[in-house]
This record gives C-alpha cells, structure tokens and sequence, in this order.
C-alpha cells in the first residue's frame, strides 16, 4: 500500500553539485505520491547535478534560502554527492534551516553524502544512521550511532511525512534516514 503524501510540502535542500539520482529520483518519488517538492538552495536560478563522473542536468531553483520559510515545509531532503553537502556544510542559513526541522520533530532523509550536512548542523549526536561509507568515521566522532545498512529509519521517514510533526520528538527525535 502506498502512503500518500496529498498536502504535504517537501524542501530537497542543494546546490551544484549533488548526486544528480540522489535529487532527482526523491523528487521524482514524492512528486508521484502526492506531495509538493521544492528544490531550495542558497543560489538562485538553476544548480547543476553530478552524473556519476561528469556534470549532469541544471534543475530549476523553486527557492533560495533567503526566500523559503521552513514552517512552510512538512519535511526535508538533503541528496549527497561529494561536493553538494561539502558547499553546503559551512553555510549558517543552511545549518539554520536543517536545524529547524529538528527542532520542530519533523522528517529529515539524508542521502549518501547528505549526512555531512547534518555533522555541521549539530543534529546527529545519538543518533542512529548510515551513510556512504567513507564518512562513518566522521558520523561517529560527531556523535551518531553509524551502521553499514542501506537504508536506516531512526523513528520514521516517508510514513513520518504522511504523518506530520510529532510533538514530542523534537530535537532529540526527529526522523533521520540516510544512504
């Protein structure tokens, strides 16, 4: 049975250089189970994806970070690659905008590399998580509880969106799904 995510409104937080499948199949995903996804990025216009070995596809901008509210969203996606979450990490707006998804319990996912962005915002100390391999290290002296898995669920995640905020998450239990 699939959930739908009928009202549900989604930021997938990039900027150049993403994992192009890491962006494009979610999007794709929550696009057909109902819900709005918009790209958000501290760049304006079009950022450009990362296909495997070369440059990929631009993708439009809905918003950048100046202009997106996170209380307008349900939920947040962050797709990996190496150097989309490397740009990202170090962003103060951008570490504000992930944190605030925390603090209000809702859904976080986080691709591959994704999880880079979450170490800087200071949300995954006791969490359990997964990612790419290579920053496991990186996940376990910031705090996580890293394991090789595929997919890790720490309390929910697409069912989560269809569910919305849970009150009594916040912060210390917000939904995080990562790799």
């Amino acid at each position: 049975m699939q959930t739908s995510l009928k009202g549900k409104r989604v930021a997938i937080l990039a900027t150049d250089g993403f994992e192009q499948s890491e962006l494009a199949e979610p999007l794709k995903a929550l696009e057909e189970a109902g819900a709005t996804a918009h790209i958000v990025s501290p760049k304006a216009g079009a950022i450009k994806g990362w296909k495997h070995t070369e440059w990929g596809d631009s993708f439009a901008v809905d918003a950048t970070l100046d202009q997106a509210d996170p209380q307008h969203y349900d939920a947040l996606v962050l797709p990996g690659g190496v150097m989309n979450p490397d740009k990202l990490r170090r962003d103060p707006k951008v570490q504000q905008f992930v944190r605030s998804f925390f603090e209000e319990g809702k859904p976080v996912g986080a691709i591959c590399h994704g999880p880079w962005t979450l170490i800087d915002t200071g949300v995954v100390k006791g969490r359990k998580v997964t990612s790419y391999e290579t920053i496991q290290t990186d996940l376990k002296n910031a705090g996580a509880s890293w394991v090789d898995q595929e997919v890790v669920v720490d309390n929910g995640l697409i069912e989560e969106i269809a569910e919305g905020r849970h009150a009594g998450r916040a912060m210390a239990g917000a939904s995080t799904g990562t790799k």
